[in-house]
């Protein structure tokens, strides 16, 4: 049985996750959708902003944040919704998950990988962040779920370009790079945004095959002195499984809360076949990516997204994991 994708829609307040939904919903693109919609508070407006009428289904969680107080509650409710779609009551192929501008992306993403019964029905496919252009500055300044959102992104959508400059957009989408060097970044204007870079791209899947790109590194001068940074391992030598199994196990444990996100292709002794490595803080998972081709260069690439993390202690501790090579006392 197919997994049912799962799209996680987030951005700090204002940012204009309503009004992508609605564009979502309207849009003929042939996509059957249940959207779970979180407000913090106990009266909710944004359902009555979405529009009704057609396959969707909504459900409305509106008595508390998504990624704290109500987790149990998103939890019953996409195994009400896997229920009600086998038994027939309900016709939906894929999943939307609209948070609260408050809420921190990543207990919403663990719900996939810790709940078995969610694991068995549903797959993470991405974690799209609304950025307002107008006020993600100072929010990303003020306030560190602004930065989780940015963070944990597979996709940014830069919206309210149109009121500010050229130039300001250029800076914010400069800084966002710099912070999440993974994710693609585009423009939603009034919630016009190609669908298809939306949904069904495994942005989160744990067997996707993840190409990591360093460039970010080439801006170190940029004016903002972000908590959340992104640094890269590299290694063409191929790695110990037990010691990088070891060692990442270990740093969890210690630098888990830190880790805000890290993933990657591993290139391990004896395995001729990619080894995708993949986390959320503590939470770490790996699994077996595509077949490594005869004659292409064999390179094991991970990045780190997180706050003050111990960048020395990781790329020493990563590149004594090289198959062969003495381990310091």
């Amino acid at each position: 049985m197919s997994l049912i994708p799962v799209t996680i829609l987030t951005g700090f307040l204002g940012s204009g996750k309503t009004t992508l939904l609605n564009r979502i919903l309207k849009e003929q693109h042939g996509h059957r959708i249940a959207v779970i919609e979180n407000e913090f508070g106990e009266a909710g407006i944004d359902n009555d902003l979405l529009v009704q009428g057609g396959d969707e289904q909504i459900v409305e969680m509106n008595n508390g944040c998504i990624c704290c107080t109500v987790r149990g509650d998103l939890v019953r409710i996409l195994g009400e919704l896997q229920a009600k779609k086998s038994s027939g009551l309900l016709n939906f192929d894929r999943v939307i998950i609209e948070t609260t501008g408050l809420a921190d992306p990543a207990p919403v993403a663990q719900t996939f990988f810790v709940d078995e019964d969610i694991v068995q029905h549903y797959v993470l496919d991405a974690i799209v962040t609304m950025v307002d252009a107008k006020h993600a500055p100072q929010q990303l300044d003020e306030h560190h779920e602004a930065q989780e959102q940015v963070g944990f992104a597979d996709r940014i959508l830069i919206t309210k370009t149109d009121v500010v400059t050229p130039s300001e957009v250029a800076q914010l989408r400069q800084r966002l790079v710099k912070m999440n060097p993974r994710a693609k970044i585009a423009q939603a204007l009034h919630g016009v945004a190609d669908i298809n870079d939306l949904l069904d791209i495994r942005g989160f899947n744990l067997t996707a095959i993840l190409e990591i790109e360093p460039d970010f590194l080439t801006d170190v001068d940029h004016e903002h002195d972000d908590d959340v940074s992104s640094f890269v391992f590299r290694e063409t030598r191929p790695l110990d499984m037990d010691r990088i199994e070891d060692f990442m196990g270990s740093i969890v444990q210690v630098y888990g809360t830190q880790l805000m996100r890290y993933k990657g292709v591993l290139n391990i002794l004896g395995i001729n076949k990619r080894v995708v490595l993949q986390g959320v803080h503590m939470l770490m998972g790996s699994d077996y990516g595509s077949a490594w081709k005869p004659g292409e260069t064999r390179e094991s690439k991970l990045v780190f997204i997180g706050r003050d993390m111990p960048k020395e202690i990781l790329l020493k501790g990563l590149a004594q994991c090289v198959a062969g090579e003495v381990q310091s006392v």
